[in-house]
């Protein structure tokens, strides 16, 4: 028996971006109307299931990235990609705050010709306004393998909102997101 899927899953797309800690980037993109499904895990590297640990010694060319699945009919690549420069520091290479490694390097990873050409244009468009201090540093490459990441890394902040970097790194990032793109976040259901 072939089992059923549901209309969003048919319906659904995918972007993979890289923008530092995955923790972060995750609770981000969870928190947007349209995201179906966000994936924590390794991308761009060149050792088949690496291991967190081994990502982190920075050897197997892996970022920390995310899977973004989402329903286009509600949310738009462009929309992802502009919450994606929004929530991280695309000038900054190979670093996050104090994250530092190759690890941690800012990157969309395109899964087609038409988010490769909306990566490279809003690229231009931000560097050409200015939007940050320096230029935008951001790796535009092709999408390869995507290993997702260990069970205790998914849905982290999720799971440990009071965890010490939780607190302190991801609680300003989702107020941030908040106060900027307040329409383009999830409802809350109705009760009831």
């Amino acid at each position: 028996m072939v089992p059923m899927t549901s209309a969003v899953e048919r319906n659904a797309a995918v972007a993979t971006f890289a923008g530092g800690c995955f923790w972060c980037t995750e609770a981000v993109f969870a928190e947007l109307a349209g995201v179906t499904k966000v994936i924590p895990g390794y991308t761009g590297g060149h050792v088949p299931r690496p291991t967190y640990e081994q990502v982190c010694e920075g050897t197997t060319g892996h970022a920390e990235g995310v899977e973004v699945h989402f329903d286009p009919a509600e949310v738009s690549y462009r929309d992802l990609l502009e919450v994606f420069f929004a929530t991280h520091d695309p000038t900054t290479k190979d670093r996050q705050g104090h994250d530092v490694g190759t690890q941690y390097r800012s990157a969309v990873f395109v899964h087609d010709a038409e988010q490769r050409a909306e990566a490279e244009r809003l690229i231009e468009a931000l560097d050409a306004q200015g939007v940050f201090e320096g230029p935008i540093v951001t790796e535009v490459v092709d999408a390869g393998p995507f290993y997702p990441a260990e069970a205790y890394h998914q849905r982290f902040y999720a799971n440990n909102p009071g965890y010490g970097y939780c607190r302190v790194v991801i609680d300003p990032k989702l107020a941030g997101l908040r106060r900027r793109f307040s329409e383009r976040l999830r409802r809350p259901a109705p009760e009831g």
